[in-house]
C-alpha cells in the first residue's frame, strides 16, 4: 500500500511564529472544536470517537472510543481523565515536541475528552526530565483558565473543568498507566493488578481514563473535519495520520507526519535517506520494547495489523534506524541495561530476569561468550514473556529474542570457541 501524500493535520502549526501561544492558535482554527462540542451531548463525542476508528497512540492501539465507553455514565463519583505525558520508551520522541510547539491542541482535547466522560477534573503526567515542554504545558494551561476555556462554565456550556500539570520523576515504568495512577496518588510508582481496571476504580479509587498526548491532541481535528474526512488517512482498521519519529542514521531525523499504514521505505525519503549511505541493517517500528526488523520488512505497512502481522508491534512509533556499521549484541545490552535499570523490582520475573540478561549479554559483548549461552538468553526470556506483573518484562525480552532470531550468527560470533578459530573477530564488537 502506497501512502498518499499528506497535507499535515497535528503538525500543521507546528512551524508557525510562536505557535505554542493562545492567540497563534486561535488564528489557526484553534478552540472551534471545542464550541462544536460543548453543543453536543457527552454520548454523541464517544460516538463519533467511536465512528473515527481513532486508536490510542501511546503503544497498545485500543480504540480510544471504546475506552472512553468504559467510564460509567452516572456522576455519583468524580471522573478523571489523566494523561500519560510521560514517554520514557527509547526512541520515542513525539509527545514532547507536541507539547512544545502547539500545547494548546492537547488542552482543546483534554476539555472534549472530559466533557465526553463527564470528568471535571483531568490531570497531565509529564516526564520529569521534560521542563521545558512541562513550562511550555503549565504557561498555555494559564492562558486558557485567563480566556474561560478551563474554569467554571467554559463558554457558558455550564460545564466545569480543572488541569491540573503534575511533573513525574523521570521513572520509565510510570508509563504504565497504573504505575503512572499510583505516582499520581504519591506513591512509588508500580503497576497495580487488574482487574479492577481505571474505568471502575483508577485516581482515587474514581473512574478513570488515562490516554497518550497524541491521542488526546488528535480529538479537536475529529470533533472539527468528521469521521468521513478522518477516515480518507491511513487504512480501514488504523484509520487518521501520526507523526512518526525518526532517529538514528538517516540523514535528517525528527517528526514526520504521514499517513497511519506508510511503510519505512517512504519513510527513509522523508528523512533524506540512510546517513552517508551506509546500508540498513535492522530497526525498531515502535521503540526498543517492540521486536526489531531487518532491511527485509522495508515494505510492512505501519499500522497497528501491519506491524503486528509481519512479527513486531507499532508500539509508538519510535524508528530506530541503524546501519550496517552496528553491532547488533551490543545495541540489544544496551537496551537490556536500560531495562534492567527501570525495573520497578515488583514482580520477580521482571526483577531477576532483566538483571540475568544484562549479565549474559555484557559478558558476551565483552568476548567470553559460550553458544550455550545464546539458549540460556532464550530460556530467560521465555520466563519472563507474559509472566511478569506488566508490559515491561515483555518489552524487555523483545530485542533480545528478535536480535538472536535474525543476527544469530553475530551472537555466535562472540563466543569464546568461535573468536578463538577466527582472530579477525577480536575487534568486532
Amino acid at each position: 500500500m502506497s501512502a498518499d501524500p499528506l497535507t499535515p493535520v497535528l503538525t500543521k502549526r507546528w512551524l508557525s511564529p510562536q505557535s505554542w501561544r493562545l492567540a497563534t492558535y486561535e488564528k489557526l482554527e484553534g478552540y472551534t472544536a471545542v464550541r462544536k462540542a460543548l453543543a453536543g451531548t457527552p454520548e454523541q463525542i464517544v460516538q463519533l470517537i467511536k465512528d473515527a476508528g481513532l486508536r490510542g497512540r501511546g503503544g497498545a492501539g485500543f480504540p480510544a472510543g471504546v475506552k472512553w465507553s468504559f467510564m460509567p455514565p452516572n456522576e455519583d463519583k468524580p471522573h478523571y481523565l489523566v494523561i500519560n505525558a510521560d514517554e520514557g520508551e527509547p526512541g520515542t520522541c513525539k509527545d514532547i515536541p507536541l507539547m512544545m510547539a502547539d500545547p494548546h491542541s492537547l488542552i482543546e482535547g483534554c476539555i472534549i475528552a472530559s466533557y465526553a466522560m463527564r470528568a471535571h477534573r483531568c490531570f497531565i503526567y509529564v516526564r520529569g526530565e521534560a521542563l521545558h515542554p512541562m513550562r511550555r504545558l503549565q504557561a498555555a494551561v494559564r492562558e486558557a483558565y485567563d480566556a474561560g476555556y478551563l474554569g467554571s462554565d467554559i463558554l457558558g456550556s455550564g460545564f466545569d473543568l480543572d488541569i491540573v500539570v503534575h511533573a513525574g520523576a523521570g521513572a520509565y515504568i510510570c508509563g504504565e498507566e497504573t504505575a503512572l495512577l499510583d505516582s499520581l496518588e504519591g506513591r512509588r510508582g508500580q503497576p497495580r493488578l487488574k482487574p479492577p481496571f481505571p474505568a471502575a476504580s483508577g485516581l482515587y479509587a474514581k473512574p478513570t481514563t488515562v490516554n497518550n498526548v497524541e491521542t488526546i491532541a488528535t480529538v479537536p481535528y475529529i470533533v472539527s473535519g468528521g469521521v468521513d474526512w478522518f477516515r480518507t488517512m491511513g487504512s480501514e482498521k488504523s484509520p487518521g495520520p501520526k507523526i512518526y519519529s525518526i532517529s538514528g542514521h538517516v540523514e535528517r531525523p525528527g517528526q514526520y507526519e504521514a499517513p497511519l499504514g506508510t511503510t519505512l521505505r517512504e519513510l527513509l525519503d522523508l528523512a533524506g535517506g540512510m546517513k552517508d549511505g551506509i546500508p540498513l541493517k535492522f530497526w525498531t517500528p515502535g521503540g526498543s520494547s517492540t521486536p526489531l526488523f531487518t532491511a527485509e520488512h522495508l515494505d510492512v505497512p505501519l499500522d497497528f495489523e501491519g506491524a503486528a502481522e509481519a512479527g513486531s508491534m507499532l508500539g509508538t512509533t519510535a524508528v530506530q534506524v541503524f546501519n550496517e556499521t552496528v553491532s547488533v549484541p551490543w545495541a540489544v545490552m544496551k537496551w537490556t541495561q536500560f531495562y534492567e535499570h527501570e525495573s520497578c523490582g515488583k514482580c520477580t520475573p521482571c526483577r531477576e530476569g532483566t538483571f540475568w540478561l544484562a549479565k549474559v549479554l555484557e559478558r558476551m559483548v565483552d568476548g567470553h561468550g559460550t553458544e550455550e549461552d545464546i539458549d540460556t538468553l532464550l530460556d530467560v526470556c521465555d520466563n519472563i514473556l507474559g509472566r511478569a506483573f506488566c508490559a515491561l518484562g515483555d518489552g524487555a525480552v523483545s530485542p533480545i529474542t528478535s536480535g538472536i532470531k535474525y543476527f544469530r550468527d553475530e551472537f555466535l560470533a562472540l563466543c569464546e570457541s568461535n573468536r578463538a578459530a577466527s582472530p579477525e573477530l577480536v575487534g568486532a564488537s
